[in-house]
């Protein structure tokens, strides 16, 4: 027998190129599907993860721009300041208080309308396109609409409607609301309770249409109450879709920086984190102490977009083993 020929019969030599042939064909498809994202990818790195790298850098400086000659490393001090300057830390309380109210308030109203929408009735199309109209608004539109056309003391709609109808009903002068004055911070959630509610509205909406239907026709075959069938049935299947629609507008609501800085410019107690950092940033010029609240802010969303992507995934994989 020759080399050439002891060569080919060799066990597991005739099989070992074609394999090593299908691996480079596979790893080349890859590439071939993965090439045109490249140029997308690299982008988005230049734009936010460089970026971000570079905010963490001066997080650890010392870096006060009307004091230059003073730069220097300045270790985890930046972010011990963050969490004991009084100003900040009311401000993280702000945060968290703004957001837990606005996101509860919204899931609750947008859990009502998604259950008037998912009834068949003369103009829904319609009632649906008005009701999701608000969270198409630009959010400082959204503010300056709450600011000037609703909740203006003088000219604002709710006190003009509140005048009309004491005049009907009352008398004597009308109480007069002032919101931004009074209870500024219920202001701010207000109105991103309006903008914000048509966004969970769409989810639960989702939601509910992807019921089983047969399970619900046949508890109402067996006499089940609809609170009945909305507390057993209904609502523990809207269990993820709720927590998807809290948890993904939690990570916009705690970045919202918008509302607070139109409606009230962050006075008598409404400054969040993103406003007390932009008046750290441009008033007090501490660059560093401004990224160093600016990332925990960031550290903050990555919790919490973690939770949400964990929900999406359950939800596909939910929908994918039907």
């Amino acid at each position: 027998m020759t080399t050439a020929t002891a060569r080919i019969s060799r066990p597991g030599h005739a099989t070992a190129k074609p394999s090593r042939n299908k691996a480079s064909r596979e790893r080349a498809l890859a590439w071939a599907r993965r090439g045109p994202l490249l140029p997308a990818l690299i982008f988005l790195i230049i734009v936010t993860q460089l970026p971000f790298v570079v905010t963490l850098i001066i997080s650890f400086l010392n870096w006060n721009s009307l004091s230059p000659g003073t730069t220097g490393f300045a270790g985890f001090e930046n972010y011990v300041t963050v969490l004991t300057d009084p100003d900040l830390r009311q401000a993280i309380f702000t945060t968290i208080l703004l957001t837990v109210a606005v996101v509860l308030a919204s899931l609750v109203i947008g859990l009502g309308l998604a259950l008037l929408l998912d009834k068949k009735f003369i103009g829904r199309g319609l009632a649906r396109t008005l009701l999701i109209a608000p969270f198409l608004v630009v959010p400082v539109a959204a503010a300056l609409i709450w600011k000037h056309a609703l909740l203006n003391p003088t000219y604002g709609l709710i006190n003009g409607v509140l005048t009309w109808v004491w005049s009907l009903f009352g008398s004597g002068n009308a109480p007069q609301l002032d919101l931004l004055s009074q209870a500024p911070l219920m202001a701010v959630i207000v109105s991103l309770v309006w903008q914000w509610t048509p966004f969970m509205m769409l989810i639960l909406l989702a939601g509910l249409q992807s019921r089983p239907m047969d399970t619900v026709e046949a508890a109402q075959m067996d006499g089940a109450t609809p609170w009945a069938i909305f507390r057993h049935l209904t609502l523990p299947h809207l269990r993820q879709y709720l927590e998807l629609g809290g948890l993904l507008g939690a990570i916009y609501i705690v970045q919202n920086f918008d509302a607070v800085f139109t409606l009230t410019s962050g006075g008598l107690g409404t400054a969040n984190l993103p406003y007390a950092i932009y008046q750290t940033f441009y008033y007090a010029n501490e660059y560093g102490l401004a990224s160093a609240a600016g990332v925990v802010v960031v550290i903050g969303t990555i919790l919490v977009a973690t939770f949400a992507l964990r929900t999406v995934f359950s939800l596909f994989k939910k929908e994918a083993a039907r």
